[in-house]
């Protein structure tokens, strides 16, 4: 038995799982029996253990967890058990179950901790290397000497985001949902209809609004009448809030497009959604800010994990200035800041608008500087200055003040993609449903309010003090924080409010649509 198991968790492949290699394992496998000096860990005299029933399981019903069953075999734990039973004293029937078993507990423990894909693959600056779990001491010490509730010890190795629990819930939900969807689409309208008109679909409406839980059981309908009115109105209004249709509760194309989207895609979003949770930081020394880019939303947290703050932001454009998903430190704030152009914008917007106007600079508080900041011009350019202000030998920078694209603060947490947070002298963007108009950077809709929550801890920098800084200076005033705050910047198309209100968003960045191309492809996922 020793011989048998020792060559399987050399060998790094076995012929009884779906995904046969194992190679990335094969270090902490031979881990593992070498504690037990390679003898079967998961039955006695041909019955599986207690332990290994649960973890079974646990990989059936993998789908809760917005994982693929097939990943650990699902379906073939029956005949892999029947087997065991046939040949208790078969040293190779039993090691080979025992192989099977290992190799797929530790793929689910480790893909419950920090997702199946690496995310730099989509060229997301999020390190999940350092994170890798300890899979030999959570099998040995917490799975195969578990008392009890099996999955309540699996469920150690997930992140306990109150976040990543919500999803999952609102996943199981979802799962129910789909099964009892019919599927049939809502007949489509030529014009938007408004409350009091006819629509030929309203039994259909009411059904569907019903299933996801827009319209409350106890809600009256009369579906007789086919008259847009009412109960059914509302529940398009939440609806549309849900899906970021802002709430009207006028039935148009959109909103009928989103209604008429399978339930399977909305739990395809969903199980997107863990996935990335899953490659976030699990633990932080100080509350984080999340920005979620398909969201358009901030959110500050608490100590214990609940929304401090809440705000809407401008996100990069979804074509050429895309906002990129990361993770960093902020570690200080400037008040009043220059804007430094990059000299992309500079090259296709700045120097353009100075061919056309030869003012151009002075009246928008432009300066040209040399690059040690020397100012060098803030009226008309020359000819030899717009050449060397292409090449980079000059730069251009917005003065400070309300007018300034930064507006009156900045929010920094250095980090190689050059993006930070920041006021804006455009705030009517923000009542915009979809808002990814900058070129990568993030406009905050409460500038004021962050500075507060960020300074809250350091006594001078008060509401009001904070307030003086921005409106009358001095200029480019830096703050640093006493302790860093981490921020995430994020892409969630699926979000759980702390009310369990589900909200799903667009794929602006066919990041879901990347993901979901990976995950179709099978083990091994690329990494």
């Amino acid at each position: 038995m020793a011989d048998r198991l020792r060559s399987l968790a050399t060998g790094g492949e076995l012929s009884d799982l779906r995904w046969p290699d194992y190679r990335n394992y094969v270090q902490r496998i031979q881990e593992l029996y070498a504690i037990t000096n390679y003898s079967p860990v998961w039955s006695r005299d041909g019955e599986p253990t207690r332990q290994a029933l649960g973890v079974i399981a646990a990989l059936e019903s993998s789908q809760q967890k917005g994982l693929l069953p097939q990943d650990y075999d699902a379906s073939l734990w029956p005949s892999h058990i029947a087997a065991l039973h046939g040949a208790p004293s078969n040293a190779d029937t039993v090691a080979r179950f025992d192989m099977a078993l290992t190799v797929s507990a530790m793929r689910y423990i480790s893909d419950l901790h920090i997702g199946r894909v690496n995310p730099a693959q989509f060229k997301f600056d999020l390190d999940i290397n350092h994170r890798t779990y300890d899979l030999v001491q959570f099998l040995s010490q917490r799975v195969l000497i578990a008392p009890g509730d099996m999955q309540a010890v699996l469920n150690e190795a997930e992140p306990q985001f109150d976040g990543y629990r919500r999803t999952e819930i609102a996943l199981q939900h979802y799962l129910t949902f789909e099964a009892m969807d019919p599927g049939k689409p809502l007949p489509q309208v030529i014009k938007t209809l408004e409350p009091g008109d006819y629509y030929a679909g309203i039994a259909q409406l009411a059904q569907r609004l019903r299933l996801v839980g827009d319209l409350p059981p106890e809600a009256i309908v009369d579906t007789d009448t086919g008259i847009y009115d009412g109960a059914i109105v509302d529940a398009v209004k939440h609806y549309q809030v849900r899906h970021g249709l802002g709430g009207d509760g006028r039935l148009g194309k959109q909103t009928l497009q989103q209604l008429n989207i399978p339930l399977n895609f909305r739990v395809t979003q969903l199980e997107d959604a863990l996935e990335r949770w899953r490659w976030l930081p699990h633990d932080f020394p100080q509350p984080p800010i999340a920005v979620n880019i398909p969201e358009f939303v901030l959110r500050a947290f608490t100590k214990d994990r609940k929304v401090a703050l809440r705000m809407n932001v401008v996100v990069g454009k979804a074509v050429r200035h895309q906002t990129p998903v990361f993770a960093q430190d902020m570690k200080y704030i400037v008040f009043r800041p220059y804007w430094n152009v990059p000299l992309s914008i500079t090259r296709a917007e700045i120097l353009p608008s100075i061919r056309k106007d030869r003012n151009y600079l002075a009246r928008k508080d432009f300066e040209v500087t040399d690059l040690s900041g020397r100012l060098v011009t803030s009226g008309p350019v020359t000819q030899d200055q717009m050449a060397q202000m292409r090449s980079g030998k000059l730069l251009v920078r917005q003065k400070p003040g309300p007018t300034n694209s930064l507006g009156l603060v900045k929010f920094l947490f250095p980090n190689t993609h050059s993006v930070y947070l920041h006021d804006t002298p455009a705030p009517q963007l923000f009542a915009q449903s979809r808002r990814d108009f900058s070129h990568g950077c993030v406009r905050v809709e409460k500038p004021l309010e962050l500075a507060t929550w960020l300074l809250r801890d350091q006594p001078e920098w008060t509401e009001t003090s904070i307030r003086q800084a921005m409106e009358s200076g001095p200029d480019n005033r830096q703050v640093d924080l006493t302790k860093p705050v981490p921020v995430l910047i994020v892409y969630l198309t699926a979000v759980v409010e702390q009310n369990g209100e589900v909200h799903f968003f667009d794929d602006i960045y066919g990041h879901d649509r990347s993901l979901n191309a990976v995950l179709a492809k099978g083990r091994p996922y690329a990494n």
